[in-house]
């Protein structure tokens, strides 16, 4: 489109408007792979308390790691007590305390809970994978599937406690049936878990829950201690110490994703109601002054009318102060000339949430090729999706949605392929097995074919 690049917006705390194509595929094509944060001095000065050094954060994930694999509890008690304040009586939260949490909510939250579970499992019950063997007259090839044996799931605790995330991630492990599903999560100021947490691990039907936070808990999930059973796979968010220790424990443990900050693309044209689509980049931004929120708009004139509705509304959010960052840092506001224009920017974008506040929105979903969930109308708001409707809420950021998916049931199965071949087959494929495994210098390969083939004793 012609026009100035940038319009920069009155507000500082509002994002920047550009109407420049070229400039806008830039910006949205840009690799937003994890890369590690520079440590506030908050945090820098714990590292010097507790290590009597000034290292970096790998360097601190590493020595945590390492500690963990070879003293096990001993460890974990040590660095809990040094960055929590105080050494835990227990390390297992017995399931009363569960009980407990869930009955004490108020009826309100506890019927949400509740109801989220419920919507999370029938939607995850329609991706139900089975094994299955195919008979001919050369013998039978199949998969076997089976459910992991035992998953963890990481809940941050503290400022950040998301009991939905939790619900979102073990709900789904449950319906694929794996065997032994494990919480650790850390202690709040008070020296217990959250009990939100609790409650959510009590509805998602968990089965073990550890009061253990940061890389320590992810090194006794990757390598088991004396208390920590050791499991297959990891999965949940954290900060930066969790995700390097994620990062580094991949290859003895599965893992899910290296998550960052949280991000939603919203495509509008004029036929969009601007206060909702201020609303939706609003519910976006209160997540974490990192936070990306983005509007694509097919209308200059809607445009005018989101902008001056955001400058309304961030004034009455009670997270105004990491909205306003958000949307300062950030932000993005393009206009451009149709809605395929923009699905395609979106596209380059890969986002997270992919929100299509248009006239005629299933018209423009045969475009989309790289998201992590749709939201099609303006009824099925982002923040609708994040609790309520079903799919798991867990999705891939960073443009990762270009090859990886929301959380799924097929994160927690695993396949095992099934030959069982006679001699027919042995007869009709020998001959081409023969011939590639000498192409590769692989004799004996060859020679064990070749003796079938022969029929020699």
């Amino acid at each position: 489109m012609s026009g100035s690049s940038t319009n920069e917006p009155k507000s500082t705390s509002m994002p920047r408007v550009v109407t420049d194509l070229a400039e806008a595929r830039r910006l949205l094509t840009r690799r937003r792979g994890f890369e590690e944060s520079t440590l506030s001095p908050r945090l820098r000065d714990g590292i010097r308390r507790v290590f009597g050094a000034d290292l970096t954060a790998e360097a601190v994930v590493d020595r945590i790691l390492h500690d963990v694999r070879i003293e096990g509890d001993a460890a974990i008690v040590r660095y809990t007590t040094a960055f929590d304040g105080a050494a835990p009586t227990l390390l297992e939260v017995p399931r009363a305390g569960w009980r407990a949490a869930l009955r004490n909510l108020e009826p309100e939250l506890r019927d949400a809970m509740t109801l989220a579970a419920e919507q999370i499992t029938i939607f995850h019950e329609k991706q139900r994978r089975t094994s299955w063997i195919d008979y001919t007259n050369e013998g039978a090839l199949g998969q076997i599937v089976r459910p992991l044996e035992r998953i963890g799931i990481y809940a941050p605790g503290g400022s950040a406690v998301y009991p939905s995330s939790l619900l979102m991630t073990a709900v789904p492990a449950r319906v694929a049936g794996v065997g032994e599903i494990i919480v650790c999560s850390p202690p709040g100021p008070d020296g217990e878990v959250s009990p939100l947490i609790l409650a959510a691990a009590e509805v998602a039907g968990v089965d073990r829950l550890f009061q253990i936070g940061g890389a320590q808990a992810i090194a006794a999930l990757a390598y088991g201690t004396e208390t920590v059973p050791h499991v297959d796979k990891i999965h949940g968010p954290g900060n930066i110490f969790v995700v390097l220790a994620k990062r580094r424990v991949f290859g003895t443990v599965a893992i899910d994703q290296l998550p960052g900050p949280t991000e939603t693309v919203v495509v509008a044209d004029d036929s969009a109601r601007p206060d909702l689509v201020a609303a939706d980049l609003l519910a976006q931004a209160e997540h974490d002054p990192m936070a990306s929120a983005i509007l694509l708009s097919t209308s200059g004139a809607l445009v005018d009318l989101v902008v001056a509705e955001l400058g309304e509304q961030i004034e009455h959010l009670e997270r105004k102060a990491i909205a306003s960052q958000s949307l300062a840092t950030n932000g993005l506001i393009v206009v451009v000339e149709d809605v395929a224009t923009a699905v395609d920017l979106a596209n380059r974008y890969a986002p997270e949430h992919l929100c299509l506040l248009l006239r005629d929105p299933w018209a423009a979903i045969p475009l989309v090729r790289h998201a992590g969930g749709i939201f099609v109308g303006e009824d099925s708001p982002e923040a609708l999706g994040d609790y309520t409707t079903g799919p798991s809420h867990v999705m891939p950021t960073g443009g990762t949605a270009r090859f990886s998916s929301p959380v799924h049931v097929n994160d927690f199965l695993k396949v095992i392929s099934l030959v069982a071949a006679n001699r027919a087959a042995v007869e009709r494929l020998g001959p081409a097995t023969i011939a590639l495994a000498r192409a590769e210098g692989l004799t004996a390969h060859a020679v064990a074919i070749q003796r079938r083939l022969d029929g020699a004793p």
